[in-house]
């Protein structure tokens, strides 16, 4: 009787050779095909296998080729969901967005951004460090609760260029969420196949990171 160990030899078999997923199927099914006529022809006359168990084999093949099928078009299906990400993101290049984030990338520019209040804070501190390890304080007038939008002067706080972990805390010690705004400026699949945007003042991302659009700056017509 065949055995699943005998339809695992012939699959190993196959996977060895490097060929594609439909050949091979087709080299499974000849296999199993071979060793179930030969197993019938030497199968004792006087004791005769059970019928039932060759419809089970014959039910597992069809199952394993449903399952290669399936993954086939899953994988299919995958690759075009990721180019439609590609082509709707790329339309957002040029345009202004707000990127939840932990992380800055200075250039000398000014970064704008925010931070969402849970309550009124009299003390709010936003803390940059460097990849040297050495922390930039920059004090926050008081705010209730709500939106805080901040302003990051490099020039003006003595921050060389380069990238900065970020973080905000209330007067009371709460960690409150930085949201970052700068502008798309490229968009790219990675090594992975996720989609990659990058934005200015922070770097790479992923499209999650994003918490609002703002549009596009309007283009004005040279004189």
């Amino acid at each position: 009787m065949l055995t699943n160990n005998s339809l695992a030899a012939s699959n190993n078999t196959a996977g060895t050779d490097s060929v594609a997923p439909s050949a091979e199927v087709s080299a499974n099914k000849d296999m199993f095909t071979k060793l179930l006529v030969a197993q019938i022809r030497n199968q004792d006359p006087l004791a005769p296998s059970d019928p039932s168990q060759f419809v089970n084999q014959l039910s597992q093949l069809s199952q394993t080729e449903a399952l290669q099928n399936l993954s086939k078009t899953t994988s299919a299906s995958a690759s075009v969901l990721q180019s439609l990400q590609v082509l709707a993101m790329g339309g957002q290049v040029g345009s202004q967005v707000t990127v939840a984030t932990d992380r800055l990338r200075l250039d000398g520019a000014p970064v704008s951004g925010s931070i969402q209040l849970p309550s009124a804070s009299g003390a709010t501190n936003l803390v940059l460090t460097g990849a040297d390890g050495q922390a930039h304080n920059l004090a926050l007038p008081y705010h209730a609760a709500g939106s805080q939008a901040f302003t990051i002067d490099p020039s003006a706080l003595g921050l060389a260029p380069g990238s900065y972990s970020i973080a905000a805390r209330t007067a009371d010690g709460a960690a409150v969420p930085v949201e970052i705004a700068g502008t798309v400026s490229s968009v790219r699949l990675s090594g992975t196949g996720s989609v990659v945007l990058q934005v200015a003042g922070v770097g790479d991302i992923d499209p999650s990171a994003i918490t609002g659009f703002n549009g596009k700056a309007p283009a004005f017509a040279a004189n």
